[in-house]
């Protein structure tokens, strides 16, 4: 017996705040013998993300991800054990990993389609696979090798927003080891801007539920901001811009904010924004990490290491 997580025949639409009754538990059994190249597994982690959003609308707006189908069981990046093997490079007690890991407490798979994971490279802390040195550890690397542009010495100032996030939080540190001399993050209460600072070594982090967005980041970034790290989009994105210098990047890894409403990805910037964006040179290209998956190999490793190490703190 065992546990489905399933969408419900409730239709939540593109406009709309996911709620509990969109989902609904059953239960089921598994095949008792398994085919050649499967192995069963018992589920150990989900990671829950917020592009699973897009992935409740018929047209998730991205041609790589699929959408959820009603009364299907959802599925998203996982990990688990194994507990009986078909397949010729797995064996029980073997830890594995996959994109497309189904919400239920055992499965059956296909063994060709999972990772298998080294927990020592994450000094035993599987989940990690699922955050820092997986797909989200990547997006916050790759997108700042790859679009932010930030090089050592160069004075550099970084801002990030969704700061206390599992991306965002990596992308500060990250930002720090890459060269940024100051990184200044954007979060939703005062306890995620005290982790941000004394534990993740921001510079400084702003409450944007507190006081004056604009105000506190001219405060904090008096040489303007050079890197911009966006997760959220909207009216915390358009401060942001506004105090961006020329020639400067934002980094467009989410724009959460926006995931609710039917609107087009990414969500266009309003007219004076977007004056602002031009006239500065201001660079903001869609960044998709799996454009980059050559180097997910090094780049995974590059993560485990500075875990290992203690360079970057994971909550």
């Amino acid at each position: 017996i065992l546990i489905h997580l399933f969408n419900s025949d409730i239709t939540l639409g593109k406009n709309g705040v996911p709620v509990a009754e969109n989902f609904r538990l059953e239960q089921s059994t598994i095949a008792d013998t398994l085919q050649a190249g499967q192995v069963r597994v018992k589920t150990l982690y989900l990671s829950v993300d917020p592009y699973m959003r897009c992935r409740m609308n018929e047209d998730t707006g991205s041609d790589y991800l699929r959408p959820w189908q009603l009364s299907e069981v959802a599925d998203g990046g996982g990990i688990g054990v194994v507990e009986e093997s078909k397949h010729h490079n797995l064996a029980k007690g073997d830890f594995v990993t996959s994109f497309t890991w189904p919400w239920q407490t055992a499965a059956i798979l296909d063994g060709d389609l999972l990772q298998k994971l080294v927990p020592q490279l994450v000094n035993g802390r599987l989940s990690y696979f699922l955050g820092a040195a997986g797909i989200t550890g990547l997006t916050a690397l790759l997108g700042i090798r790859e679009k932010g542009h930030v090089a050592a010495g160069a004075n550099q100032t970084m801002v990030v927003s969704g700061a206390a996030g599992a991306c965002g939080s990596l992308a500060g540190q990250i930002g720090r080891l890459e060269g940024c001399s100051r990184v200044v993050g954007i979060a939703g209460t005062d306890e995620k801007c005290s982790i941000l600072v004394q534990e993740m070594g921001f510079d400084a982090a702003i409450n944007y539920k507190k006081g004056d967005v604009a105000k506190q980041l001219r405060e904090l970034c008096p040489g303007g901001v050079d890197v911009y790290f966006d997760n959220v989009g909207g009216d915390i994105s358009d401060a942001v811009i506004s105090q961006m210098n020329q020639n400067s990047h934002i980094i467009l890894c989410g724009q959460i904010s926006q995931y609710n409403k039917d609107v087009p990805y990414p969500p266009p910037l309003p007219p004076d924004i977007e004056k602002i964006q031009k006239e500065r040179n201001i660079t903001r290209e869609r960044f998709l990490v799996l454009n980059y998956m050559e180097k997910q190999e090094a780049s995974v490793l590059q993560l485990c290491q500075w875990i290992q190490e203690g360079k970057l703190k994971v909550r």
